[in-house]
């Protein structure tokens, strides 16, 4: 998997040399080209940004600088790669946009500062437009290492377990049953029974059932969703049952 990043911050990507990506950046499984817009500056302050024409607050990113940028990535991917700009405007970047996102395999992430970049270079180099959610950073940064963060995990070969992607939450569009470890009692309650019992597809069951209620008791959105199979709907039924007798 190769990202290119366009940031006038590159250091913050340092937070990707630890854990998972960290791994795979090691292992060569990630690879990681930051191009910052300010080398292709002709000024002694490497401006930039302008005021917008019209007036209003704030500064938008000059369209020279990024557009070098990009196409400096360009000719370092090792194909052809999508150029996205990270922007409240874009779609929703979710556990889907990730999984499309690993087999896209060379993509290069624009992030924005201030209050955006010039309209014509959107028009001229991005591909696309995705956001994290309904609400604003201070950079694109913060959501490139998120979409990178995402995307790594499901790159072959970066977990250690690889049964850990298929058993995600939201990977099977539902959140994830509770999990427990050690000790088997903790502060007077114990672990689940049935957890204990050896009997693989009770267990099985049991997950199923925990993560459909905990998905309609919290994200309700979801199951509207999905099309439940039989199974899936006697479960839901058995937990919402279960909860509305405690």
């Amino acid at each position: 998997m190769w990202f290119g990043v366009v940031s006038l911050f590159p250091e913050m990507f340092q937070a990707l040399n630890v854990g998972i990506t960290g791994r795979a950046l090691k292992n060569h499984l990630l690879h990681l080209d930051i191009c910052n817009p300010r080398a292709f500056t002709s000024d002694k302050h490497q401006t930039v940004d302008d005021k917008p024409y019209g007036g209003g607050p704030g500064m938008v990113m000059l369209a020279g600088p990024l557009r070098a940028a990009i196409h400096t990535l360009k000719a370092k991917a090792p194909a052809k790669p999508t150029v996205i700009y990270l922007s409240p405007q874009g779609k929703q970047f979710d556990q889907r946009a990730a999984e499309r996102f690993v087999n896209m395999q060379h993509i290069i992430l624009v992030a924005g500062r201030y209050e955006g970049i010039d309209e014509r270079l959107i028009e001229q180099e991005i591909d696309e437009e995705w956001s994290l959610g309904d609400f604003i950073l201070t950079g694109g940064e913060l959501a490139a290492m998120a979409m990178i963060d995402a995307t790594t995990r499901l790159v072959p070969g970066a977990l250690n377990d690889e049964d850990s992607v298929t058993q995600d939450s939201l990977t099977t569009g539902f959140l994830k049953y509770p999990q427990y470890t050690r000790p088997e009692i903790y502060q007077n309650e114990a672990v689940p029974s049935i957890l204990l019992s050896g009997h693989h597809q009770q267990i099985a069951d049991w997950r199923l059932k925990q993560s459909l209620g905990r998905t309609w008791l919290k994200r309700p959105d979801l199951l509207a969703k999905k099309k439940l199979t039989n199974k899936e709907l006697d479960l839901l039924t058995e937990f919402i049952d279960e909860y509305l007798q405690t």
